[in-house]
């Protein structure tokens, strides 16, 4: 690995974990030569909430087609993107990784449909929020260790997930249950490892969600070009390549506009850090503003290039329908166990709480960690082939 900067998030300073791991944790004698963060991405790896990444929704539910992308492929598109721009910039290529990959594990079936579904179920009982859902799966809901729930990350990847959008000035009910045992100064900047891995995951889905839509021909090259942005890339890219079918050329665009975007992160965060006179991990947390991430000009293009795809693909009729059948698949099912806990596996159904909010939490626990998959085979079984 690369030399460290002053400013990197240094394993050897972290402020610990809830829980102490003794021996395992502070020696390579019985678990293997790893520091603190390593282990937290390793964690997140072998986690089983990770696992079942693979069969949840990034764009399209249920996709008919093995090459378009799911919140597993994504995630680990962002972990490349976010460990290349740490590397440059000299942060803590492992912290970064780990949280790439865990900032989706939150999300429940179906995507944003599915959420949408569970934050109006649970309206009465606090909401349900994906990002708080996700820190919530991983310090309670997973259970490999013996002694305590779940994967006693370190404070520096709770922080970096509880904040990867910058401070928190009105947590959700989940977030403030995370917060309250380990104070993860909510109302901060996070580390810069949080906000690359969230500049990181912008710059993922923004071009690879126009990928998998021109696969899916819900979006076309020719629609695409109404943004300057994209126009200039392409222009340049049949210009260096005249004689290749455009179908071909689209990959190419991919990789030019993440390039242009990743350069534009590594420049702009080192000269933040230049102008902010940053020194240490410290001195990011209490910057006032966020060091890591766009241009303003940059993020001004970026911005417009999200308008496109909300009103082109996240919003096309097909989109839309698809994801009107899933948010009544969630809410039926969440109607079914609060009438009929006895529906849901032997497990959730003995340690349901008998008093609200937790039951309904409870059940949205139980909504949220499914895979489509697992949810459409449970509403088929329930109601038929009614969905």
């Amino acid at each position: 690995m690369a030399q460290m900067a002053s400013y990197a998030s240094d394993p050897r300073a972290s402020r610990g974990r809830l829980h102490d791991e003794g021996r395992a944790e502070n020696d390579g004698s019985t678990r293997g030569p790893r520091d603190g963060f390593q282990r937290d991405r390793d964690r997140i790896i072998h986690s089983i909430s990770f696992r079942r990444l693979r069969h949840k929704t990034q764009v399209f539910v249920s996709p008919d087609g093995d090459h378009f992308r799911v919140r597993l492929t994504h995630s680990l598109e962002v972990a490349q993107i976010g460990r290349t721009i740490a590397r440059t910039l000299g942060l803590n290529e492992d912290l970064t990784e780990a949280l790439c990959l865990a900032h989706d594990i939150g999300h429940p079936p179906f995507g944003h449909a599915g959420e949408d579904a569970l934050e109006e179920a649970l309206a009465d009982f606090g909401g349900f929020d994906h990002n708080a859902q996700t820190i919530r799966t991983l310090t309670k809901l997973e259970r490999p260790y013996p002694r305590w729930d779940g994967l006693n990350l370190t404070w520096e990847m709770l922080e970096g997930l509880a904040k990867h959008n910058g401070p928190v000035s009105d947590p959700t009910w989940a977030l403030s249950e995370a917060n309250a045992p380990m104070n993860l100064d909510l109302d901060s900047w996070p580390s810069l490892e949080a906000q690359i891995a969230a500049v990181a995951d912008d710059i993922a889905y923004d071009n690879h969600d126009i990928d998998d839509g021109i696969r899916a021909g819900l979006l076309s090259i020719d629609q695409l070009l109404i943004l300057p942005f994209i126009a200039e890339r392409w222009s340049d890219i049949c210009t260096r390549f005249p004689d290749i079918d455009r179908d071909r050329l689209v990959p190419e665009l991919i990789r030019d506009q993440i390039g242009l975007m990743v350069n534009n992160v590594i420049e702009t965060t080192a000269r933040r850090i230049r102008d902010a006179g940053i020194e240490t991990s410290d001195d990011v947390r209490s910057a006032g503003m966020m060091i890591g991430g766009f241009s303003d000009d940059m993020a001004t293009k970026e911005r417009a290039l999200k308008k496109f795809m909300y009103a082109n693909l996240y919003n096309h009729p097909e989109q839309m329908e698809a994801a009107d059948k899933a948010r009544v698949v969630v809410a039926d099912l969440v109607t079914a166990y609060r009438d009929k806990p006895q529906l849901m596996p032997e497990s959730w159904a003995k340690t349901l709480p008998s008093e609200e909010p937790e039951r309904m939490r409870h059940i949205a626990d139980f909504m949220a960690g499914m895979t489509d998959r697992y949810a459409s085979n449970s509403h088929t079984a329930i109601f038929g082939d009614q969905a």
